[in-house]
């Protein structure tokens, strides 16, 4: 099983980003999915999460601004991350609850991908 996430950048204060995470390999199915992201000489903070039914939650520091969303039958969660601010410059890391066929549920993670928001 891997997560891929992608969609990264330089972007300006203001701006938007989607960021896309695919998850790959022999699976029974997905639970829950999440973002995390962690700046440069700071703890790794979760973002946003999404249950299998749809429910989501947010960071207060992002509320409003981003939105989790997932695509179920292609294995893939987003980020749409929209008013961009220089705080939210960090790796961002995807994250998934994954059953395998032995029902087993195992938690994987992304590899990152570097958001930079500055002018």
């Amino acid at each position: 099983v891997q997560l891929q996430a992608s969609g990264g950048g330089l972007v300006q204060p203001g701006g938007s980003l989607r960021l896309s995470c695919i998850v790959s390999g022999t699976i029974r199915s997905i639970n829950a999915m999440r973002w995390f992201r962690q700046a440069p000489g700071k703890q790794r903070e979760l973002v946003a999460f999404i249950s299998k039914g749809g429910i989501t939650d947010y960071a207060d520091s992002v509320e409003g601004r981003f939105t989790i969303i997932r695509d179920v039958a292609a294995n893939t969660v987003y980020l749409q991350m929209n008013s961009l601010k220089v705080e939210d410059t960090a790796v961002y890391y995807c994250n998934a609850d994954v059953v395998s066929l032995r029902y087993d549920e195992l938690v994987y993670w992304g590899q990152g991908t570097l958001v930079t928001v500055s002018s």
